[in-house]
C-alpha cells in the first residue's frame, strides 16, 4: 500500500522549500508541487534528495497523494495567484479538505477567502508565517487563523515546526477567525517596520552626529544586544556593522540609501487610520521608507536646503546611553501602538485574540523577536485589559527612567540637523498620550465655525453637542454628522 503524504506543499520557492525541509525532518511525509514543474524536479535532485519528499507535476497528482482530509499550503506570492491556485483546488478536493495560506496576504482577502471556501464545504487557514529563510528551515513564527474546524488538524504540524521559547512552548496557536491570523503577522510586519526604523535612526545619530566609525558602531549594538535591549534585529545589526567588503572597508558604508518594501507597513498604518488608531510610530518608519525611495531629488535639495552642521560637543559615553535609552522607550510605544491596533480590530471584526499568546509566538522565530517580548506577556498575564501597555508598572516605570536621555537626543537630534522621525514621533505619542488637555478643542471650535461640526462642552455631560453661531451672520443649524 502506497504511503499518503501529510501534507502538501504549492511553492517552491525560498520560504517554501524551507518549509518542506522543516516538515520532513520533524517526521512527516510532504508531496510539493510548482507550476514551473522543473523546480520541483530540480529540488528533489538537490535538497531533498532521499528524503520523505514526493514530487507531483500536477494539482490532480498532488491532491491524489494526499492523506484525508487532506492539507494544501500555499507557499505563492499573495493577491490574485492565490485566488487562481484557490479555483484550480477545489474541483480535486473533497469536503472537510483544507487550504492554507501561508503567504503575506491582506487579512481582508482571507476573510473573503475563507468565507468563500467554507461554502465549497471545505476548510481554510490563513496564516502568517515569520522568520525568513533561516526562521522557515530551522522554526518560524506561524500565526493562523480562518476555519477553526481545521486548526486539529494542521496542529501538530505546524507546532512540531514552529520555533520554541525555552520551555520548550511552541511559537504558535490559534489567532482567531477569518483572517485574524494574517492580522496578526501584518501588526508583527507593522512593528517590524517600525523597530528597524527605530535602529537605523540610533546609527544615524551615532555616524553623523556622533561620528563614530562602522566598527564603533558594531561594538555598541553587541553591548546593547547582550542586555534589555536584546533582539534579532540588534543581533543582525551588529553583524553588518562588522561585515566587511572584499577591499577591507564596511560594506554598509557602500550600500545605497534607498529603501524598499512590499505593503505590509502601509497595509497597517492604513488599517490604523479606518480604525482610528493613532499609530503614529509606524506610520513614520513607513513615510520614511518612502523618503528614503527619492534619492535623487533629496540628493538635488541638499545643495539648496542647508541647515547645521552636525557636531556634538558633549559626553559621547553619556549620550550614547541616551540613545539607548530613546531607543528603548520608543520601542515600547511602537508595541503600545501595535497592540493599541489589534485590540480595536478584535472589537471590529470580533476576534477573540489572545495578546498575551500573541507576544509568546512573536518570541521566537519571527523577526522582532526578542526578550522584550516576555514582558509583554507577564504584562497582559497580570491584567489582560490593560488600557495600554505604557500603563503597566514594568513598561511605566522603564520609560520613566530612559524619558531624559530620550528627551536629549530628540533635542539634539533637532539642534543639529539629523532627522529621526521615528523616534521624534514615539516621544510625541508619549506626551500627547499623558496629556490630560490636548489643544484639540481649538480644533473643534475651528470646525464648528467654518462646518458647523458642533463641540462638546466641559461644563456639559459628554454626548451633548453644541453649535456656535460665530460671526453672528450664520443660522442656527448644525452639522448632521459628527465625527470624534
Amino acid at each position: 500500500m502506497i504511503k499518503l503524504s501529510d501534507i502538501g506543499l504549492i511553492g517552491l520557492a525560498v520560504m517554501g522549500e524551507n518549509l518542506v525541509l522543516n516538515m520532513e525532518s520533524k517526521g512527516y511525509a510532504v508531496s510539493v508541487f510548482n507550476r514551473s514543474t522543473q523546480k520541483v524536479d530540480d529540488f528533489l535532485a538537490g535538497r531533498a534528495r532521499g528524503k520523505k519528499i514526493i514530487g507531483t507535476h500536477s494539482i490532480e497528482e498532488l491532491v491524489g497523494s494526499l492523506e484525508r482530509p487532506r492539507k494544501v499550503m500555499l507557499m505563492i506570492k499573495a493577491g490574485d495567484a492565490v485566488d487562481e491556485m484557490i479555483n484550480m483546488l477545489i474541483p480535486h478536493l473533497a469536503p472537510g479538505d483544507i487550504i492554507i495560506d501561508g503567504g503575506n496576504t491582506h487579512f481582508p482577502d482571507t476573510n473573503r477567502r475563507t468565507a468563500f471556501v467554507e461554502s465549497k464545504g471545505l476548510l481554510y487557514i490563513g496564516t502568517g508565517v515569520s522568520g525568513g529563510e533561516e526562521g522557515a528551515l530551522l522554526g518560524p513564527s506561524i500565526m493562523p487563523g480562518g476555519s477553526k474546524a481545521a486548526w486539529q488538524f494542521v496542529k501538530p504540524i505546524f507546532q512540531a515546526i514552529a520555533a520554541k521559547v525555552e520551555d520548550g512552548t511552541p511559537c504558535c496557536d490559534w489567532v482567531g477567525e477569518n483572517g485574524a491570523g494574517h492580522f496578526v503577522k501584518m501588526v508583527h510586519n507593522g512593528i517590524e517596520y517600525g523597530d528597524m526604523q527605530l535602529i537605523t535612526e540610533a546609527y544615524q545619530i551615532m555616524r553623523d552626529l556622533l561620528h563614530l566609525t562602522a566598527d564603533e558602531m558594531h561594538m555598541i549594538f553587541k553591548e546593547w544586544n547582550e542586555g534589555e535591549l536584546n533582539s534579532y534585529l540588534i543581533e543582525i545589526t551588529r553583524d553588518i556593522l562588522a561585515y566587511k567588503d572584499s577591499d577591507g572597508k564596511p560594506l554598509v558604508d557602500k550600500i545605497l540609501d534607498t529603501a524598499g518594501q512590499k505593503g505590509t507597513g502601509k497595509w497597517t498604518a492604513v488599517t490604523a487610520l479606518d480604525l482610528g488608531i493613532p499609530l503614529t510610530l509606524i506610520g513614520e518608519a513607513v513615510f520614511s521608507r518612502c523618503l528614503s525611495a527619492i534619492k535623487d531629488e533629496r540628493v538635488e535639495a541638499s545643495k539648496i536646503l542647508h541647515g547645521p552642521a552636525p557636531d556634538y560637543t558633549g559626553d559621547k559615553f553619556k549620550f550614547i546611553n541616551d540613545i539607548k535609552e530613546a531607543l528603548y522607550a520608543s520601542k515600547i510605544v511602537s508595541y503600545a501602538q501595535g497592540y493599541e491596533l489589534m485590540k480595536a480590530a478584535a472589537e471590529e471584526y470580533k476576534w477573540r485574540l489572545n495578546f498575551g499568546g500573541i507576544a509568546l509566538m512573536w518570541r521566537g522565530g519571527c523577526i522582532i523577536r526578542s526578550a522584550f517580548l516576555g514582558k509583554i506577556k507577564e504584562a497582559f498575564d497580570n491584567n489582560p485589559y490593560i488600557t495600554n501597555l505604557l500603563l503597566d508598572p514594568f513598561f511605566e516605570d522603564k520609560v520613566e527612567q530612559a524619558q531624559s536621555g530620550w528627551r536629549n537626543v530628540v533635542s539634539a537630534a533637532a539642534m543639529n540637523g539629523v532627522a529621526i522621525p521615528a523616534i521624534s514621533s514615539a516621544l510625541g505619542y508619549f506626551d500627547g498620550y499623558r496629556c490630560e488637555k490636548l489643544p484639540a478643542n481649538l480644533l473643534q471650535a475651528q470646525r464648528d465655525y467654518f462646518g458647523a461640526h458642533t463641540y462638546e462642552r466641559t461644563d456639559k455631560p459628554r454626548g451633548e453637542f453644541f453649535h456656535t453661531n460665530w460671526t453672528g451672520r450664520g443660522g442656527t443649524t448644525a452639522s448632521s454628522t459628527y465625527n470624534v
